[in-house]
């Protein structure tokens, strides 16, 4: 029998992190329901906007998108992802998102496994300027 408890987290919860483009909310975890083996979260890109390039050392990156139409770039090379399509983007790999439509696109982000320390498990490889920075890291 575990000894954790059960936390049913809302999306109007979790501050917004604008900091990278987007508006990138962490629901699930350590800071939220004290996950120790990864994280999870909802991406909302407003049409035109994007989240800024970067990568991962210690995490893959598993991406679900449930609304609008995304282009992805992956070390450079531009992917489409719609609704209802995933995609799996490997440690080390540079990645930027763009919301390409005319609606606010919605993509579920999770990562796995968690770097050792949180500042360690995002390097980003370009600036952006969003308009506020608030929020936890992602």
């Amino acid at each position: 029998m575990t000894t954790q408890t059960v936390r049913i987290v809302n999306l109007d919860e979790i501050e917004p992190n604008r900091r990278r483009g987007g508006d990138l909310r962490v629901m699930l975890g350590p800071a939220t329901v004290g996950s120790t083996s990864g994280f999870m979260g909802l991406a909302l890109i407003e049409p035109g906007d994007m989240i800024a390039e970067h990568y991962h050392p210690y995490s893959e990156e598993f991406i679900h998108v449930v609304v609008g139409s995304i282009e992805v770039d992956l070390d450079g090379v531009t992917h489409e992802l719609r609704p209802d399509q995933g995609l799996m983007i490997p440690k080390n790999m540079r990645h930027r998102f763009r919301n390409v439509g005319r609606v606010q696109a919605r993509m579920v982000f999770q990562l796995a496994p968690l770097a050792p320390r949180p500042e360690l498990g995002h390097v980003d490889t370009e600036g952006t300027e969003p308009a506020e920075t608030v929020g936890a890291d992602s």
